[in-house]
């Protein structure tokens, strides 16, 4: 997928099927936090899961070789069972890179499980004033999705230090181009993706506020102070991991949650999908899952975007406006 050479074939007053106008929602006001420039740091922390420093090395070098400076913070090589140190300590430094003027972005070590132990212990008040980019995805989408509700703030969802590789001259070109998003992301470079069409996909021309991530943890915040707000909004998805019967059932909590019906657009993402048992087939597809839950709306919806547990998982910049164009041969993302 060539993101750098996009071309723009939308201008004023072309119409297709399932074009979602522009001022059917109006947009909150979001905050985009300033892009990095040579010299800036980045603070990585472990929120969730944990990392050893060696581990991390890659993403450092890589980071270092990108022009920034790199802050690790007390959580990287410490351990409580499978988190990145206790409650407490994941906590503290967090809350510690948040407060840090210096630190101009945080980049999450890895995913796992482990903020929604900790979020409700997090003071955004000096981020809220000041936001800077925090970067990650799987199960900072917590964190996603709770700055993006609360404190209209953007974000960037992407791959984490765990994902870069330690050879770059044996890594595939898919990962190679997803890490070098994250650059672009980071320096304002506007984000663009193109992608064939499926078959599957429901076509229309749209633009909205980007949210989203992992479904699996999406449903956990319903109800919650960081939930996630879709009306108006153009949502992704991606999960590995899962049972079909499983995913249906995320579906149905987005449906009846009220998460579905007022979308500007629906991307699903990369879905990793565990057989089923023998004799408990379910029956039905990802494509018929999600299908059942929105064939009675008319935005346009896409299959395979590249994000998610897999290589070709791009940066997607939460929190900011995007045109999503689902036509005959593509679909185009595009930053605006």
């Amino acid at each position: 997928m060539n993101r750098k050479n996009f071309l723009s074939l939308f201008t004023a007053g072309i119409s297709l099927p399932g074009i979602v106008s522009a001022a059917e929602f109006p947009e909150p006001s979001m905050i985009v936090p300033p892009a990095l420039k040579p010299g800036d740091t980045i603070g990585i922390i472990s929120p969730a899961g944990y990392i050893t420093e060696t581990e991390l090395q890659p993403a450092v070098k890589k980071m270092q070789e990108w022009g920034f400076k790199i802050r690790p913070g007390k959580t990287i090589g410490k351990r409580d069972f499978s988190f990145g140190g206790t409650d407490a300590e994941r906590t503290a430094d967090f809350q510690q890179m948040l407060d840090d003027s210096s630190i101009k972005a945080i980049m999450c070590a890895r995913g796992g499980y482990g903020v929604v132990r900790i979020i409700d212990n997090i003071d955004f008040s000096k981020f809220h004033l000041k936001p800077k980019w925090i970067i990650g995805f799987s199960d900072i989408t917590v964190i996603h999705a709770h700055i993006n509700s609360n404190y209209k703030a953007a974000s960037i969802h992407s791959k984490m230090c765990n994902s870069f590789p330690e050879d770059w001259t044996k890594a595939e070109p898919s990962q190679i181009e997803t890490i070098q998003s994250i650059k672009d992301a980071l320096t304002g470079v506007k984000m663009k993706y193109r992608l064939p069409a499926n078959e599957k996909n429901r076509k229309g021309i749209t633009e909205g506020t980007l949210i989203g991530g992992n479904l699996k943890t999406l449903e956990t915040l319903a109800g919650t102070k960081s939930e996630i707000k879709s009306a108006g909004k153009i949502l992704f998805v991606e999960d590995t991991g899962e049972y079909l019967y499983s995913i249906d059932r995320m579906f149905w909590n987005l449906k009846r949650t009220n998460k579905l019906s007022q979308l500007k657009g629906l991307i699903i993402g990369g879905f990793k999908i565990k057989p089923d048992d023998p004799g408990e087939e379910f029956g039905r597809t990802l494509y018929d899952i999600v299908w059942e839950k929105v064939k009675e709306y008319n935005y346009p919806v896409c299959f395979d975007f590249p994000v998610g547990h897999q290589k070709n998982n791009f940066a997607l910049k939460c929190g900011v406006m995007h045109r999503l164009s689902v036509i005959a041969d593509k679909v185009e993302l595009v930053e605006i």
